[in-house]
């Protein structure tokens, strides 16, 4: 039994719950340190149950460890009710964020009256939250190969170029050195389209004296990365050096307040009344960072109304940002992780 079901076990006696269905994709990677595709876990003290249908049965006969491998033949909720019905589970959690009302209906049918289905939530993402030694190297390695790419595509950022053509090399780059893919629809924006947060990359050419942000990732072993950068073309505009150093500066008083048991809106609010002091707080419209694992953006949200605090192994972004409509935008998003100490940026200069 590995630490991370003994830890869920922990919770699940906590919650006066004897058993747990298991939904989420992540969660269950997570749990059975296995990536894992199209399936649904049961966790007990008694059992640990993997339920896959037969395009993956074969595979994961020689990956799961710890864990009894049922395939899916029937309607699984009909298998899942007759497992729980075996093990003699009465009063078992479900993720109320990643069971649909549907999918909850129709379990109910099956379990009829015999077993109580108690809503849980985040009793997983808790525990992800602090990452172990395996995890935080899956993401130095996502990191390094997103830094990499970011190194590569500088001389392919040229004038004429459009903004799907540097994605779709990055793509190349991420899968040549091992990633598995890009993290998340890697954003390349030019000129004023860079005012938009999560613009859609599109067939814009770039042009000369002008910004060009790029946030993208690395999906390695199923562990995320995220960064975002500032390339220019030509020369640097007063007005586009200005903002980009208010920004840089503002990452920078964020940084430096990092490390374990400070109150995560400490950390917002350093970028963030920074930015305000300067003439641009208007212009800084999203949370500071996110948490990044598994899932792109999980626990913790570095945001304003966040009262809990830092711990020892967390890894989230912090990227302030200001964007001007119609304009420019600048956002530096560099990845961090919370040591006993104080903080490590796993995310560094481009030149090193």
């Amino acid at each position: 039994m590995n630490s991370r079901i003994k830890n869920i076990l922990s919770r699940l006696k906590e919650e006066g719950l004897d058993g747990f269905i298991v939904s989420s994709a992540h969660n269950i990677s997570y749990l059975t340190e296995t990536r894992s595709r199209d399936a649904y876990l049961i966790v007990s003290a008694k059992e640990r149950v993997y339920l896959t249908d037969a395009r993956y049965t074969e595979e994961f006969k020689k990956k799961l460890k710890g864990f009894s491998l049922r395939k899916i033949d029937t309607s699984v909720f009909s298998i899942i009710a007759d497992i729980l019905q075996e093990l003699k589970l009465r009063r078992v959690g479900f993720e109320d964020m990643h069971l649909s009302v549907s999918q909850h209906q129709r379990l109910s049918r099956q379990c009829r009256r015999r077993i109580k289905l108690v809503p849980v939530r985040n009793l997983v993402e808790d525990l992800r939250e602090i990452k172990d030694r395996d995890e935080v190297a899956k993401i130095r390695v996502a990191t390094d190969i997103a830094m990499q790419a970011l190194r590569h595509i500088r001389k392919f950022i040229l004038p004429g170029k459009r903004e799907l053509e540097i994605a779709a090399e990055l793509e190349h780059f991420i899968r040549y050195k091992g990633g598995h893919s890009s993290s998340f629809e890697i954003i390349v924006a030019s000129g004023a389209n860079s005012s938009f947060p999560h613009h859609l990359t599109s067939s814009r050419r770039l042009r000369d004296n002008e910004p060009v942000l790029i946030d993208m990732g690395v999906d390695y072993s199923g562990y995320k990365s995220d960064l975002t950068r500032v390339f220019f073309l030509g020369k640097i505009k007063p007005s586009v050096r200005e903002v980009y150093d208010i920004v840089a500066e503002a990452q920078g008083r964020a940084l430096k307040r990092i490390r374990p048991a400070v109150i995560i809106n400490k950390i917002d609010r350093a970028a963030r009344q920074y930015i305000t002091r300067q003439g641009y707080g208007g212009f800084f419209s999203h949370n500071l960072g996110h948490g990044i694992g598994l899932e792109v953006h999980e626990s913790p949200r570095i945001r304003p109304a966040e009262k809990a605090r830092l711990k020892a192994g967390m890894v989230f972004t912090v990227e302030p940002a200001i964007y001007l409509p119609d304009k420019f935008g600048i956002r530096l998003e560099d990845m961090v992780l919370v040591t006993t100490k104080g903080v490590e940026v796993l995310s560094g200069a481009l030149d090193k």
